[in-house]
């Protein structure tokens, strides 16, 4: 059976982070120690971030692998790490980052998911000050 693609322990609350490359560090660690992508893949999410920023607007970084990253996942899954105090993404302050894993075209469904949800500024809100990973995941999954 596959994995749960968000599930309890594929998100961190209330963390506090010092810089882009740790937050990006500490969201692909969430997938690697959950077994959904090797340790090789955090290198291809730092160096997507070289090509192209992971920050979306609305205080949300997406940071994800580069095409040739696919060898490295092992099932689809997202993390979300939550960052009250924010983190610096070249200027831009980020609290919300959700690390993205996909298999094959599996992870355009889960992008639009996740882009459905943080459309609303009222769900980033509620993401950021939540101290129930319950409500993390009924946020993402009253989206269908």
């Amino acid at each position: 059976m596959a994995k749960e693609i968000l599930g309890k322990d594929n998100i961190e609350l209330k963390v506090s982070l010092n810089s882009k490359e740790e937050a990006i560090r500490f969201t692909g660690n969430i997938l690697v120690d959950n077994g959904y992508v090797e340790p090789s893949y955090i290198e291809k999410m730092l160096e997507r971030e070289k090509v192209t920023s992971t920050y979306m607007g609305n205080f949300v970084a997406i940071p994800h692998g580069t095409e040739d990253a696919k060898n490295a996942v092992l099932e689809t899954g997202i993390s979300v790490v939550t960052v009250p105090d924010g983190v610096d993404f070249d200027g831009n302050e980020v609290k919300v980052l959700i690390g993205i894993a996909g298999k094959g075209d599996e992870h355009l469904e889960v992008l639009s998911k996740i882009a459905i949800v943080l459309s609303e500024e009222e769900n980033i809100d509620k993401i950021v000050n939540t101290d129930s990973k319950d409500d993390i995941i009924r946020i993402f999954d009253e989206v269908n």
